[in-house]
């Protein structure tokens, strides 16, 4: 007589069918967690997770991704848009298909991001062996390609066996829902045991929600926070992008208000505080606005909140020079919380922005900072980000320009996403947001090629929203295939290409450093030379995503620019603008620094001068050569 306490499933259909089950709760809302599958089916995977999914297909959405780690990316903006509420788990086939989802899973560990990643395995029971596309290491036969997830996963696992996915499936949960320690979870699947059939209680099925628990401040935690910051006179609230996930902007602009006390942003935190608020400096750090980096220069304390304080943000330690700064971080990552030495508030953002405002209340705390020469300070950069993005130039266009035009013509709920290049330097110092995520980008890896399929998984996370992919045409060339998915699901994105010919941030770093400028433009190579110091090559970014199926445009003015925004705002489809942007018209400094290394011996005068001036800036910030 059968059990009726269990049920008999492939593993890979029982993994289906408990991902379909689970919930996410946050502050009494329930949201359904896995909101469905991308994949590209191979050898490791068609028969096994492939038959699965098309099993249960009423069930649960399958999107066909066109790169792994394209929709791998896709998945990571996705769940970065709903706030990790929800994510969508990627399969792939084993091998290189597998393998190019790493760089993603890289990019869901570093950013704090749930990625589910299911890539195929060679055969637990090695019969057919070696398998098509195994990697054989001579002295461990259990590795495989898949190993090489491990450094980059918070949690890795090989089911070999059908019955340990009751253990791994829930593991998998527990770091995916773990505010703290989310990231990259890794299941692989080898594809005979992904075929195996197994007797699964049922229990294992049935709906499970995980409470995402806001993590309280320990009253001693604040007590301290609030004693440091009481013997402070200027103090700066740094906004990470904690305070997003944590839905704290209010509580964030409601302290900062209660004390008078200037905000500013990371990457991630930028759109907590809209460009517009008497309080709201905008971006800090290596690219920041002079503004925030000012104020930066002269805080006493920093109220970091919900930051890895990463170089860029801190100017490799170099951001705040007051000789008495201290730190509080407010994090849920007590690795996070304990950077820069400060008093550490392990805790919700939000929970921890609450009780320590009431603390200072309490104490009768009041800043020191002059409201108008905060005001003044903030007129003054309004009026360089106006006359930048007021910038002619008289032989094409400059990039400020057009960022200009694109930023007054978006509306105030459009997002716009970004990864890597020039443009996320111009972005953090320039761009006017009101509303908050509409600004989403990806810094903490800083990914070429995640813009466009970022772009499509913000569409899948906020349909409503006007999405913009602004990408530089290097990134664009690295990855742009779910453009192609975005026209397949109907999702449409608008796609903003800044064509300047090149890595040409990079070589702007170069030249920056001493460097003529090498290997970094679009050229030909010279046939006198034999380098790449020839004509910029001609690509007509338009006619391409036209051939897969797109709206585009080309633009070489303004007039032109204006008229392409509108049309790509009318039209129900995917839509390219490729922007023909002249090299080096972006934006730069702002008193930071960045550390990077310079050659210290060299045949070049100019990088032996930049290698000295180097030093000269490490030894006036006090830094060690190690």
């Amino acid at each position: 007589m059968a059990n009726t306490n269990t049920v008999r499933l492939t593993m890979a259909q029982a993994l289906v069918r408990f991902l379909d089950a689970q919930y996410v709760e946050l502050d009494g809302v329930e949201h359904k967690f896995v909101r469905g599958f991308m994949g590209i089916f191979g050898h490791g995977n068609v028969t096994g997770l492939g038959q699965a999914l098309e099993q249960y297909k009423e069930d649960i959405p399958f999107l066909q991704g066109k790169n792994e780690q394209g929709m791998a990316n896709a998945a990571i903006a996705f769940a970065k848009q709903t706030g990790r509420l929800g994510i969508y788990a990627c399969t792939s086939s084993i091998g290189p298909g597998a393998l190019n989802m790493v760089t993603s899973a890289a990019i869901a560990s570093v950013n704090r991001i749930p990625l589910l990643l299911l890539p195929g395995d060679i055969f637990a029971s090695r019969q057919p062996d070696p398998v098509l596309q195994q990697v054989e290491h001579p002295l461990d036969y259990t590795v495989s390609a898949n190993d090489a997830f491990k450094p980059v996963s918070k949690y890795w696992d090989r089911i070999s066996r059908p019955e340990q996915l009751l253990t791994a499936a829930l593991n998998a949960m527990r770091v995916l829902t773990d505010p703290a320690e989310t990231g990259a979870v890794t299941l692989c699947l080898p594809q005979d045991v992904q075929c195996e059939a197994c007797d699964y209680p049922a229990a294992f099925f049935a709906k499970r929600v995980h409470h995402m628990d806001r993590m309280p401040p320990a009253a001693s935690a604040i007590a301290r926070a609030a004693e440091l910051i009481a013997r402070k006179r200027k103090p700066l609230v740094l906004l990470g992008g904690g305070v997003h996930y944590a839905q704290a902007v209010d509580e964030a602009r409601a302290f900062a208000e209660a004390f008078g006390l200037p905000m500013v942003e990371t990457q991630a935190g930028k759109s907590a505080a809209a460009w517009n608020h008497p309080l709201g400096f905008g971006g800090v750090g290596v690219t920041g606005t002079l503004a925030a980096n000012r104020l930066a220069a002269e805080a006493d304390v920093v109220l970091a909140v919900g930051t890895r304080l990463s170089d860029f943000t801190t100017a490799s330690k170099s951001a705040f020079r007051h000789p008495e700064a201290a730190f509080v971080s407010i994090n849920v990552s007590p690795m996070d919380a304990m950077k820069a030495e400060g008093v550490q508030v392990v805790a919700d953002a939000r929970e921890a922005l609450t009780a320590l405002g009431a603390e200072l209340r309490r104490r009768g705390y009041s800043a020191a900072y002059d409201a108008d020469e905060l005001a003044q300070l903030k007129q003054a950069w309004d009026a360089e980000v106006d006359r930048l993005y007021a910038a002619d130039v008289s032989d094409g266009l400059a990039q400020t320009r057009v960022l200009g035009e694109i930023n007054r013509f978006v509306g105030e709920r459009d997002v716009i996403v970004c990864a890597a290049g020039s443009l996320p330097g111009d972005l953090h110092r320039l761009w006017r947001t009101t509303q908050p995520k509409t600004y989403h980008m990806e810094y903490g890896f800083s990914t070429m090629g995640y813009e466009v399929a970022g772009a499509l998984g913000v569409k899948l996370a906020e349909p409503d929203r006007e999405v913009y992919a602004l990408v530089g045409d290097g990134s664009y060339l690295m990855l742009h295939s779910e453009l192609v998915t975005s026209l397949q699901e109907g999702r449409k994105i608008v796609v903003l290409l800044f064509d300047n010919s090149g890595f040409q941030c990079i070589h702007n770093l170069q030249r920056g450093h001493g460097s003529d400028g090498f290997g970094n433009e679009f050229r030909r190579r010279d046939s006198e030379t034999g380098q790449l110091t020839g004509g910029y090559i001609p690509i007509d970014y338009a006619a391409h995503a036209r051939s897969l199926g797109a709206n585009s445009y080309t633009a070489t003015t303004v007039k032109q620019l204006q008229e392409a925004l509108v049309q790509a705002r009318a039209a129900n489809t995917t839509t390219l603008i490729d922007i023909k942007v002249l090299p080096g018209t972006g934006t730069d400094g702002y008193e930071s620094w960045w550390h990077v290394g310079v050659a210290e011996v060299s045949t070049s005068g100019n990088v032996q001068r930049a290698y000295t001036g180097l030093q000269a800036k490490l030894s006036e910030i006090g830094a060690t050569r190690r």
